[in-house]
C-alpha cells in the first residue's frame, strides 16, 4: 500500500491560465510559492494542476500573490518534445481540495508580496476568529 498525498500552504505565483474542453470540464494551472523558514533562503515553486469544480473556483478567486492552502497527489507529466523529440517531464501536483486562505484585505490589495511569510501587520476585523 502506498500513500501519495501532499499538503502545502503559500502564494499564487501567478493568475490561473484556465482552459476549457468540449466535454465541458475545465483545469486550472498555476504556480505556488511556499517560503523556507528561514527569510533567507528562496521560496520553493511548485507547479499545480486543477479539475473541475476547483478550477472554477481558481479561475474565480485566485490571483497572483494570493494565499492558498491546497491537498493533492504528486504525479510527472512526460512527453515528447517536438523540436529535439527529446523526452521530457515536469513535476505537478494535482489538487484535490483547494482553501482560499487570505482576507478580504489581501484579496483587495492584490495578496501582498512573496517576502516576509504570511501577511503581518495587525488583523481586520475579517480576521479576528471571536
Amino acid at each position: 500500500m502506498g500513500v501519495n498525498s501532499i499538503t502545502l500552504v503559500g502564494r499564487a505565483g501567478r493568475d490561473p491560465e484556465v482552459r476549457y474542453f468540449e466535454s465541458g470540464s475545465m483545469v486550472a494551472n498555476l504556480t505556488l510559492a511556499v517560503n523556507r523558514r528561514s527569510r533567507d533562503d528562496e521560496p520553493d515553486w511548485f507547479n499545480l494542476e486543477i479539475w473541475g469544480k476547483q478550477a472554477q473556483v481558481a479561475a474565480d478567486y485566485v490571483r497572483k500573490g494570493a494565499l492558498i492552502g491546497i491537498i493533492g497527489s504528486f504525479k510527472l507529466d512526460r512527453w515528447t518534445d517536438r523540436a529535439s523529440g527529446e523526452e521530457r517531464s515536469k513535476p505537478v501536483i494535482r489538487v484535490d481540495r483547494l482553501e482560499l486562505l487570505g482576507s478580504k484585505r489581501d484579496a483587495e490589495s492584490g495578496g501582498g508580496s512573496f517576502g516576509g511569510g504570511f501577511g503581518g501587520g495587525e488583523p481586520s476585523q475579517e480576521e479576528v476568529p471571536f
